[in-house]
């Protein structure tokens, strides 16, 4: 991604974070996967939401951030010196679901509970244990505030999206546009659903995304609507 996109990129936090977090895991091939850089991106934004959401919880708070430094750990010889880090991925993982799921058992009822069984999710993923990695993520659709909920709908979708499970992920997907949150935007669920469902249902996709592309407001969703629309080419099975 050259200077220039990244200007245009700049106005849209989401974006920029995940942007980010994209770049990141294009260097880090070995020590990322899609799950690790979307819980990368998440560590940005969950951060700046928990400070502004609940002052008082400054126990929960110290207990997540410690938590959060196992899952943003490096892994191998030669790591930073500023941040904690791990031998082997098998060690880090380890350390992640302990941390998170001491996490859980203090503080079972809150939203620092939820994005440990988040991330614990996340960590599953990254195995390739889908089984666990759905259970955990369907117990914060299920329980968990609708900020945190809806980054979990987001990643079932995306590991349905990969299963080739498509009815699941545009279940979500369309949840989502309807019931946007501070930490998922409609206009985000939408390219996604868009992007989804372009193969099968072309001239639905287009629909979604033509009115993100007149955005005047928000230039990086309307970048970003614009790229979307361009891959809606119709699949062997459009309707």
């Amino acid at each position: 991604m050259d200077k220039q996109e990244r200007e245009l990129l700049k106005h849209d936090v989401f974006v920029e974070e995940v942007t980010h977090s994209i770049d990141y895991a294009a260097t880090h091939k070995k020590q990322l996967s899609m799950y690790g850089g979307i819980a990368l991106a998440v560590v940005a934004l969950a951060g700046g939401w928990w400070w502004w959401s609940d002052k008082q919880a400054a126990e929960r708070q110290t207990a997540l951030q410690g938590a959060l430094q196992d899952q943003q750990a490096a892994v191998g010889p030669g790591s930073s010196p500023y941040l904690r880090s791990y031998a082997t991925q098998e060690l880090k993982d380890a350390a992640i679901i302990k941390s998170f799921s001491g996490l859980i058992s203090q503080y079972p009822s809150s939203d620092e509970a939820a994005m440990g069984h988040y991330y614990i999710a996340v960590t599953y993923a990254d195995q390739g244990k889908f089984a666990d990695a759905e259970k955990e993520w369907q117990l914060v659709v299920d329980k968990g505030s609708k900020e945190y909920a809806s980054l979990s709908r987001y990643a079932l979708a995306q590991m349905y999206s990969k299963q080739g499970k498509a009815a699941q992920a545009e279940q979500h997907l369309r949840y989502l546009a309807d019931n946007p949150t501070a930490l998922f935007s409609k206009e985000n669920a939408q390219i996604e659903l868009a992007k989804l469902i372009a193969p099968t249902k072309p001239d639905e996709a287009r629909k979604l995304l033509e009115p993100l592309r007149q955005l005047s407001t928000r230039g990086s969703v309307s970048r970003w609507a614009i790229t979307a629309y361009g891959d809606t080419k119709p699949g062997p099975n459009a309707k």
